[in-house]
């Protein structure tokens, strides 16, 4: 499609670059608007399955992104009241096989970083910071970016991926503040030294219990492990990056077995995010305006695709761009192909936490018994319509 002016992209996160490259891999030209002074991303880890590694191939930071990841042998299930193993996913060879590509853990800012430097290297991609997009204005033949400063930029399309609480939602929607899940989850980085070396696995190790898990993986180059923990505590209101004590933490753990708690005991300098998501809407693009990533489709993180699923939007936001003459097919295409199986990760990521990653009682009894009795190959048909999908199919 040709577009006389550039894609204007409101927000740098990993969504917003990603996109930025799937538009320059086409030839269009784009502008990232991103409001912090400067371009970094906070947090922790990540995981990415196979589907994100289709997605680094087609936006052409395939060798870095491998380059930086971890590369873990299981998905493990433990039971958080026991402390022994329910079951696990091995993700070694016969999984790659199965999927065209690895599962691998990284961190979020290494991540953030090979996009960066690879929309920083493309002429087609202008960054821009302090320029928080506010709203727009368009018409028939451009769309105009209001900024926090008063600048207006004007572009051919604007495209939302300014996350959870985005300012281009709220034009196009109108739906009000994200859903606050009262869940709230505590991050800390250790230093691989100070993990419990009985604990060191190279897996991705998720202890469920009653209204609270675990989950930990190591990180760059195995110098530190990613530790994150959360329970229930119908927290009112979201809450992002407050600092806490290791006492506000044990909090909601004192019930798991005592080398459950000895992780968290390990943990330094945590902090806290209460969890909000969305419920699935179709309404994702106004006239020359989509959403994208968080903003179109905010999930709670126990699927691990929220990166994933932006990345797919990525793709096939640029897809559409390239193969439709004019912008109307291709952003309806772009929502029509992507909005039933990010709402599928929406609500099934509300259902593992509520099935599997927090049951109690005969609820947990019953998880263990089913989920212990899958073979590794049944776990791949059950992962296959998420970890095969590549953003241009479901």
């Amino acid at each position: 499609m040709a577009l006389d002016r550039p894609v204007l992209i409101a927000g740098g996160g990993i969504g917003g670059l990603a996109a930025a490259l799937g538009l320059a891999q086409k030839g269009i030209r784009s502008i990232l608007l991103e409001k912090a002074s400067s371009l970094g991303e906070i947090g922790a880890g990540i995981q990415l399955g196979p589907n994100a590694f289709h997605a680094f191939d087609y936006l052409g930071v395939g060798e870095a992104a491998r380059g930086m990841a971890v590369y873990i042998d299981q998905l493990r299930l433990m039971d958080a009241l026991s402390a022994e193993e329910i079951t696990h996913v091995d993700l070694r060879e016969p999984f790659r096989a199965r999927f065209g590509n690895p599962y691998a853990v990284v961190h979020r800012g290494d991540l953030h970083g090979v996009f960066l430097k690879a929309c920083r290297a493309h002429p087609l991609i202008e960054l821009r910071v302090s320029s928080e997009v506010l709203g727009y204005e368009q018409d028939g033949a451009s769309v105009t970016a209001q900024l926090g400063s008063g600048e207006r930029v004007t572009g051919s399309l604007l495209i939302g991926a300014d996350g959870l609480w985005s300012n281009v939602r709220k034009q196009v929607t109108s739906d009000g503040p994200p859903r606050v899940s009262g869940h709230t989850t505590y991050r800390s980085v250790i230093p691989t030294e100070q993990m419990p070396e009985d604990l060191r696995w190279n897996a991705a190790t998720l202890w469920a219990g009653p209204k609270c898990h675990i989950v930990h993986y190591p990180l760059s180059g195995w110098k530190v492990f990613n530790l994150v923990v959360t329970y229930h505590n119908d927290a009112p209101e979201p809450v992002a990056g407050k600092p806490v004590s290791e006492e506000e933490v044990m909090k909601g753990f004192r019930h798991v077995h005592e080398r459950a708690q000895n992780i968290i005991r390990h943990g330094k300098d945590w902090k806290l995010w209460v969890l909000c998501d969305r419920d699935p809407s179709e309404h994702w693009v106004d006239g020359r305006v989509a959403l994208l990533g968080d903003a179109a489709h905010p999930m709670l993180q126990y699927f691990a695709q929220g990166a994933c699923q932006a990345m797919e939007d990525a793709v096939c936001l640029s897809h559409m761009l390239a193969q439709h003459d004019d912008h109307a097919s291709a952003l309806e295409a772009y929502r029509a192909q992507r909005f039933p199986r990010t709402a599928r990760v929406q609500l099934l990521s509300r259902a593992i936490g509520e099935h599997i990653y927090h049951p109690d009682g005969e609820h947990a009894r019953l998880r263990n018994a089913i989920m212990s009795a899958k073979s590794q190959e049944e776990w791949y048909g059950d992962l296959a319509w998420l970890y095969g999908g590549t953003g241009l199919k479901g």
